[in-house]
């Protein structure tokens, strides 16, 4: 199931796009199968569960810090993780600047943008996103490579809609000013149930668990 499910997947998504499987609660056996079917890069919400993935399977893929990063998990993250895409506050840029700056490292990261200004997500709100990357642009372990944002975790896929609009016209407006250090490439939005609608709206990097790997409460 899983094999077919990535395949399905790959044959739809436009050149260019990546696919990153939202690995939570996934088994090795799981991720793995999913690699051995083409899966280059796997997301993942939790360090602790990260590195229980990480320790068995290696470098046989990217990996990807999807979810909610504390500032006092930066070490261990920046020991597994190929990005973060979850970077919401100076703080833990700072946090993560310093655990790579000890290991020689250099982080690509993605500012995480709460697009609809929800209280109980995390991400910073759009209007104080500019003022973040300048801030976070002059780290030199941490390089902004794009934004990312949530979306509504369920319901008709047409409401994450202005969510994904407003996060690519901020990330837009970012690539315009030409801040120093800062390349805008990736632009991750859309999980199961909502990627083919932020698939419109220019997202390069969709991060996908339930259509993948079957069925959980949600991505």
């Amino acid at each position: 199931m899983i094999e077919e499910n990535i395949k399905n997947i790959l044959e739809e998504l436009p050149p260019g796009v990546q696919l990153v499987a939202a690995a939570k609660t996934r088994t090795v056996a799981e991720i793995l199968k999913a690699i051995q079917a083409g899966l280059t890069i796997i997301g993942h919400n939790y360090v602790q569960e990260a590195e229980r993935s990480f320790e068995a399977i290696g470098p046989e893929a990217k990996w990807h810090m999807i979810g909610h990063l504390q500032s006092n998990k930066a070490k261990k993250a920046v020991s597994i993780f190929d990005m973060i895409e979850t970077v919401d506050s100076l703080k833990l840029a700072k946090a993560i600047d310093k655990a790579c700056r000890n290991i020689n490292k250099s982080m690509p990261v993605l500012i995480e943008i709460n697009s609809g200004e929800e209280a109980q997500k995390a991400g910073v709100i759009p209007e104080d996103a500019v003022s973040l990357v300048r801030q976070i642009s002059e780290l030199e372990n941490v390089r902004i490579m794009g934004l990312m944002t949530m979306g509504p975790f369920s319901g008709d896929p047409e409401h994450a809609r202005p969510y994904f609009q407003k996060t690519r016209e901020l990330f837009e407006n970012i690539e315009q000013a030409n801040f120093p250090g800062i390349m805008m490439k990736y632009l991750s939005m859309g999980m199961s149930n909502s990627y083919r609608v932020a698939l419109d709206e220019g997202a390069n990097l969709v991060r996908i668990g339930t259509r993948i790997f079957g069925e959980r409460d949600y991505d």
